[in-house]
């Protein structure tokens, strides 16, 4: 993933990535030679990147709403999101300031995420169930890139697929299980905490006589699917 993003924006500019998390992608990328600046809603999570970096931050990151960008106009080279959309109710105003933020003629990369399937599936719905909930995202449907392509187009981009690839999952089942009772899918962030735990630990137990201990179930591979939008000049 890394040489695939770095192909296409090394360069170019400074990156903006929208959502930068705890930087599973920017720090590879920072590493590979990319100029990244990082957007996140939350605090806690670029925290947790500037750990992982050794205590510093590599790299200038800011906190602000997606919708709202605290940048000028034209000021990146391009930008890129990954599995982020799907978080945000008002995901077409993310995707205007992207379109303002980015220069004429720059490049925004992006990947949706998707709805479980297989063991992680299953569990998901089962927690789900006993807790009464819908696994529904905020905002853009996950993998949805028909509605992505038709917001894009708006903008007067021109929609250019990448390669795809396999990779295989970074966390296992047992992790999946872990981060559904920490609260780690925007989803269960509507229910109650102690529900959350009880219903997790119910279904934990539940996987656990169905398929042996979670930890020794073999991680997932999956496709991994980056399309690029070529915005005007």
């Amino acid at each position: 993933m890394t040489e695939l993003l770095a192909g296409e924006l090394t360069g170019q500019g400074p990156a903006l990535e929208v959502g930068v998390g705890t930087g599973q992608v920017a720090l590879p990328l920072h590493e590979a030679g990319v100029r990244v600046v990082g957007l996140d809603l939350a605090r806690p999570m670029m925290d947790e990147l500037i750990k992982k970096a050794g205590g510093r931050a590599p790299f200038p990151l800011v906190q602000g709403d997606a919708t709202r960008m605290p940048f000028g106009d034209g000021v990146f080279g391009g930008a890129y999101l990954r599995w982020v959309l799907h978080l945000i109710p008002d995901w077409r105003a993310a995707l205007g300031e992207i379109v303002r933020v980015v220069r004429p003629s720059g490049v925004l990369l992006a990947a949706l995420g998707d709805r479980h399937g297989g063991r992680r599936g299953e569990i998901q719905e089962r927690v789900a169930d006993l807790a009464g909930v819908l696994v529904e995202p905020a905002g853009l449907g996950w993998a949805d890139y028909e509605s992505l392509d038709e917001a894009m187009a708006t903008h007067g981009a021109v929609k250019r697929p990448l390669p795809r690839f396999t990779e295989v999952a970074r966390d296992g089942v047992a992790e999946f299980v872990d981060g559904l009772e920490q609260g780690a899918f925007s989803w269960t962030w509507k229910i109650d905490p102690e529900v959350l735990a009880n219903v997790v630990d119910q279904v934990r137990r539940w996987a656990e006589d169905r398929w042996g201990p979670l930890a020794a179930i073999p991680r997932d591979a999956y496709e991994v699917v980056w399309v690029a939008y070529d915005l005007p000049g």
